[in-house]
């Protein structure tokens, strides 16, 4: 497999794409927005004016987008992927959304004759470009070993974890993660700011432990600074937590620190914080404490 088209060129989907192309891959592009696709065209991608074009020129397309919504409107609706559906075509969605939602879309796919993957990944922009993320994937396992070469060259880690929607349903699990690890990390910060006691003193004590976490070795200090370069921003990271309250919601299940970490969220978003990366949530967290 060499032929592979990305849909979606935002962070992460640029740094998708321009690593694959430096590894010796085909690689065309589309992105609603042609500004977008700057980085890449000079780079000498192929650069395609629908989903319908990039599936035709593509073994293997890559899904990089917002919601499941725009996944379903790039793959079924005018000029989208199953319009230019061939024998050899595989689609692989890397997009954050419901688990039910996927096996829908998997299903849809499926009655058009094409075999659709979940293929989430954990890691920012920063590390798809050197090819080291996390992917979690799940769906027809033929497809999968199929697409494995492409695969090893976005991650240094791929997990199968079997059929439709079970991939997302773990990505999910792993956000909730980073949203508790960021909201942690930042009341813990503004705590010993505000009893004037250096939070890099909590941050090296937290990481001679076992509680030490990836985040707490590298953006915390960041957070401490009020460095917030976006590598995944607040807004979406706010997507992905509402994401998870409504899959909670329709497996009958109650999480009650996600949903409290939604408003939390909303709330920063609300204050104009949507922009900045998701550790950001301290500056939300520091000035509902100065207007006190």
């Amino acid at each position: 497999m060499n032929k592979v088209g990305v849909i979606g060129l935002g962070m992460l989907g640029n740094a998708v794409a321009e690593h694959l192309f430096d590894s010796g891959f085909q690689v065309s592009a589309y992105n609603r927005t042609k500004e977008k696709t700057v980085n890449l065209k000079n780079k000498g991608v192929k650069i395609f004016t629908s989903p319908k074009d990039i599936a035709i020129n593509s073994e293997l397309v890559i899904i990089i987008v917002k919601d499941a919504k725009a996944v379903k409107e790039i793959s079924f609706g005018k000029n989208g992927i199953i319009e230019g559906k061939h024998k050899k075509l595989i689609v692989a969605d890397m997009s954050t959304i419901d688990p039910t939602e996927s096996k829908n879309i998997s299903k849809q796919f499926q009655d058009n004759d094409i075999y659709k993957l979940d293929i989430p990944v954990m890691g920012g922009p920063n590390v798809a470009i050197s090819g080291n993320l996390v992917m979690m994937v799940s769906g027809d396992k033929n497809s999968y070993e199929n697409c494995k070469s492409v695969f090893e060259k976005i991650a240094n880690k791929i997990f199968f974890l079997g059929g439709e929607g079970v991939a997302h349903s773990v990505k999910l699990a792993m956000n909730l993660q980073i949203t508790m690890l960021a909201l942690a990390l930042s009341e813990g910060i503004t705590l010993l700011k505000k009893s004037n006691v250096d939070p890099k003193i909590f941050l090296e004590i937290l990481n001679s432990t076992y509680f030490k976490t990836g985040m707490s070795e590298k953006k915390a200090y960041k957070m401490i600074e009020g460095n917030y370069d976006a590598t995944f921003t607040l807004a979406n990271l706010k997507k992905d937590i509402s994401t998870m309250t409504n899959t909670a919601k329709s497996l009958g299940i109650e999480l009650p620190m996600i949903s409290k970490a939604e408003q939390v969220y909303e709330n920063a978003i609300n204050a104009g914080l949507g922009d900045i990366d998701y550790t950001g949530i301290i500056e939300y967290i520091k000035n509902i404490n100065e207007t006190k």
